[in-house]
């Protein structure tokens, strides 16, 4: 299955730029809050126990975790809500981005005003969702058949060797009992979210078109509101 990408990569390195650490903070603890509304307790609601496991990956610390889940029952918080807009950029690749925001009247001027400005425009509602598939994607820092033959074992639906790295995905639904799997057989787990899958990936080959979709995508990214980014794009690695 292809779909793992240049961006991808992208996003994970700018997770370790300490210039971006208070807006990376702000994004997982989002992130907590959203999936804390499936329970509070991370042994029962996986999707927290992700959200959780990922914000520690990011050195986020533990008190502002436990604020980030406690704002479930804070009546002063805000109410955050999830809202996904679908949009187009350069060479006419589509982009799914997922938002979680207390205030939605300041969220899509925004999300607008960083397509436009790099060549993007936002599309209707189902246009360009259905081009893509809702999936798991685990990245594990192994290489090599046995490797490969293990995260199969554990329930995956495909999975391939990229760059010095297996790239593995898994019905949505699976997503943390494969990667509790793979961690259980020895493999080491760099990363696991639901991701929005290219069914065909849109190739992206003049570097000019690339350079302006991957500015593109890093400006919808850097918006506060903004939990995730994806896109069809076959970038170069």
């Amino acid at each position: 299955m292809a779909g793992h990408s240049k961006w991808a990569k992208i996003k994970r390195d700018k997770g370790a730029n300490d210039a971006k650490r208070g807006a990376i903070f702000t994004r997982l603890g989002n992130q907590i809050a959203v999936a804390a509304r499936g329970g509070t307790d991370p042994s029962m609601n996986s999707a927290l126990a992700l959200a959780i496991e990922k914000a520690k990956a990011a050195n986020m610390p533990n008190a502002n975790i436990q604020r980030a889940i406690d704002r479930i029952n804070d009546k002063n918080a805000a109410a955050l809500e999830e809202i996904t807009y679908e949009a187009y950029g350069p060479g006419g690749v589509g982009i799914i981005i997922e938002t979680a925001t207390d205030n939605r009247n300041r969220t899509l001027p925004e999300v607008k005003n960083a397509l436009s400005k790099n060549g993007g425009t936002i599309a209707d509602a189902g246009s360009v969702l259905f081009q893509f598939d809702h999936k798991g994607v685990i990245t594990v820092q192994a290489t090599g058949e046995d490797a490969l033959l293990t995260v199969l074992d554990a329930g995956a639906e495909d999975a391939n060797e990229e760059d010095g790295e297996i790239i593995v995905y898994t019905n949505q639904k699976d997503l943390a009992k494969v990667r509790t799997s793979i961690i259980a057989a020895g493999l080491p787990v760099a990363d696991a979210e639901l991701r929005y899958i290219g069914k065909n990936l849109v190739p992206v080959d003049d570097e000019e078109t690339q350079a302006k979709l991957l500015k593109l995508l890093d400006a919808v990214d850097d918006l506060a509101d903004v939990v995730n980014v994806h896109t069809n794009a076959d970038l170069p690695a």
